[in-house]
């Protein structure tokens, strides 16, 4: 079982940047594994923010924070990254770090909740006007 332990999260007002973290227990886990940022907003449904492919590559973003969040992986082994800037109230939420093993030839998962299978216990992102 992969361990995900996110931080990071915190209150900024609107137009702010944090930076989430997250440190995984598997050792090399960008080796095999893809990693993704999801989030949950009180009273809607959880969504794939940002996926970043095995070996750190081929960073993907849903379109309404293209251009202002970035995901990456660290410069150890298992520590991924989600720069939020330009922040927007509409980005508040709790914000999960998933892991899943690359498919053959190293596909990864859509940003579908139910193709990850590893989550973290999330961390709490708070944006006010």
């Amino acid at each position: 079982q992969v361990q995900l332990v996110e931080s990071g999260g915190g209150s900024v007002q609107a137009g702010g940047s944090l930076r989430l973290s997250c440190a995984a227990s598997l050792r090399n886990i960008f080796t095999s594994y893809c990693m993704a940022w999801f989030r949950q907003a009180p009273g809607k449904e959880r969504e794939g923010v940002a996926r970043l492919s095995t070996g750190g590559r081929l960073p993907t973003y849903i379109d309404s924070v293209q251009g202002r969040f970035v995901i990456s992986r660290g410069n150890g082994e298992s520590t991924l990254f989600l720069q939020m800037n330009s922040l927007k109230p509409d980005d508040s939420a709790i914000y999960y770090c998933v892991a899943a093993p690359a498919y053959g030839a190293g596909l990864c998962p859509r940003l579908s909740e139910e193709e990850w299978k590893h989550w973290g216990q999330g961390t709490q992102v708070t944006v006010s006007s």
